[in-house]
């Protein structure tokens, strides 16, 4: 009998067990943001019902309000209730609540962050958090410098006795230059293990399987090069607009917003090599390979598209278009909508492009990466018998329905030797009892335990910025972005791109 083989991905310290973290409190920094009440608090309060929070563990808000620390936890409360993905129990709820604390005060306010200080201190003493602290940022990247040096000042960025971590959401900056200085900001108070960049697609189960499909099956990746693929979509589609975020979106855009973060990092997953182990350095070390061998087409015109949509139909309502949104400058140039195509300059890639998209008010939502292989070379059936034969793809769905789609060819029941696609399923709701964590509940967990395999570190982002630096340079040139009706799938020069490669876009 073959020896049982330990599981990689599994915790490398007890794989029986569930991970715990030890004494430690967070300070969430903008608790009065979209990010704290329906991701954040809800992510502490899954995580505390799952028992995976020490019984002191403490949650502290820091904002300019008028609160109590009641009137936080009331807050606190609400969000849970609902937004929380596990049922509210009374008596986990209230071994929480009484950990919550508040801070009033602005973020250059000394006497609030001597507050703050103070504030920890006892829940060191009252708590058992032993001086362990994690401080969460879900505040504009622009308030970064103001908190982080507050923080230094106070003497709260560092303890020889325990440990302090601060955890930053995207947009890590807005382009190379601003992404160095950002990280030079955080570098300069935080040592590098201790800064944690959160990007909330790294922590979906689906895109995690995407190391454990790879890597764990020998049938998939003998198939996984140049020799075989014919190319690799990865999209992220969205059928709602953008709603009241016009204050952060207009300027951003959909390649900053998404493509910079989210569909690189999909791409590094799906392109690396082998790493020796799941540690985070030997992870990122294989990321960042891909991410330096990423090369340009020559012609961005014909190889990158980019549009914002105009009014249309979406869920059988009628929509306004994006310059139509409340706040949003008529004469905006902010695509809603950016498709690019790489290609990676390794032996494994050679030749094999990489389309990447993204988009608001498209025909639905739905986040995948479609593997699309090449046509058999021989096909020994008659002329007419595969009219409707397409090329095999292997497509892993990241939202909604997670799991795994193969497309293949069959024969149709019957006398004569007809082949059709069909597909096979793997639905992640339908193989496994145990509940997917939210990601924010993963990736908070791994804060708190000081496991960083998920979090990019700043040499990720700035290869990334260095991709995307070029293609937004030159859509800067090229005038208003392209419209397109909302509820379709994007601008006829998405369509348009592909085509000039003899390929068409997956309709997911």
């Amino acid at each position: 009998m073959s020896p049982v083989r330990r599981n990689p991905l599994r915790d490398p310290q007890d794989r029986r067990l569930p991970r715990i973290a030890g004494p430690c409190s967070m300070v969430l920094f903008g608790v009065t943001g979209d990010l704290s009440r329906k991701k954040i608090m809800p992510a502490v309060y899954d995580l505390a019902n799952r028992g995976l929070l020490p019984p002191g563990f403490s949650l502290v808000g820091f904002a300019r309000r008028e609160w109590e620390d009641q009137d936080f936890a009331e807050i606190v409360r609400d969000s849970v209730k609902a937004h929380a993905r596990t049922e509210f129990r009374q008596e986990v709820w209230d071994q929480l609540a009484a950990g919550c604390r508040f801070v009033q005060g602005e973020f250059d306010d000394d006497d609030a962050f001597a507050t703050l200080r103070d504030t920890l201190e006892a829940l060191d003493e009252e708590r058992g958090t032993g001086g362990n602290h994690a401080f969460y940022l879900a505040i504009p990247p622009s308030l970064f410098a103001d908190v982080v040096h507050q923080l230094k000042r106070h003497g709260l960025a560092e303890n020889p006795d325990s440990w302090r971590r601060v955890v930053v959401e995207k947009p890590f900056g807005h382009d190379l230059t601003s992404a160095r200085e950002l990280n030079d900001i955080l570098a300069g108070v935080f040592p590098s293990g201790s800064v944690f960049r959160i990007d909330h697609y790294l922590g979906k189960e689906t895109v995690q399987n995407v190391l454990a499909m790879r890597f764990a099956n020998t049938m998939f990746e003998p198939l996984w090069n140049s020799h075989y693929v014919d190319h690799v979509q990865i999209t992220m589609a969205e059928d709602i607009g953008i709603g009241g975020r016009a204050g952060y979106y207009d300027g951003i855009g959909a390649a900053r917003d998404v493509i910079q973060n989210h569909l690189l990092q999909l791409m590094a997953l799906v392109a690396m090599e082998e790493p020796a182990s799941f540690e985070a350095d030997q992870l990122r070390i294989e990321k960042e390979k891909v991410l330096s061998a990423v090369v340009l087409p020559r012609s961005l015109t014909r190889s990158t598209a980019r549009g914002q949509y105009a009014e249309g139909w979406a869920g059988g309502e009628k929509v306004r278009g994006y310059l139509q949104e409340d706040a949003i400058p008529a004469d905006s140039t902010t695509e809603t909508y950016a498709a690019i195509t790489l290609h990676v300059d390794n032996r494994r890639w050679a030749g094999v492009p990489f389309y990447l998209r993204t988009g608001k008010r498209l025909g639905r939502r739905v986040t995948e990466v479609a593997v699309v292989f090449k046509q058999a070379p021989h096909l020994p059936f008659g002329e007419h018998s595969t009219e409707q034969l397409t090329q095999n793809a292997m497509v892993i769905r990241v939202q909604p329905d997670e799991g795994l789609t193969v497309r293949f060819g069959s024969k149709v029941p019957g006398t004569s030797m007809e082949i059709r696609d069909v597909s096979m399923d793997f639905v992640y709701g339908g193989a496994f009892t145990e509940s997917s964590p939210e990601a924010y509940e993963r990736l908070i967990l791994d804060v708190l335990l000081g496991d960083p395999p998920l979090f990019p570190r700043h040499e990720e982002v700035e290869l990334s910025w260095k991709i995307l630096d070029p293609i937004l340079e030159h859509w800067a040139g090229q005038g208003a972005p392209e419209p397109y009706e909302a509820g379709t799938w994007g601008p006829e020069s998405a369509t348009e791109m592909l085509a000039r490669d003899g390929r068409t876009w997956r309709r997911p």
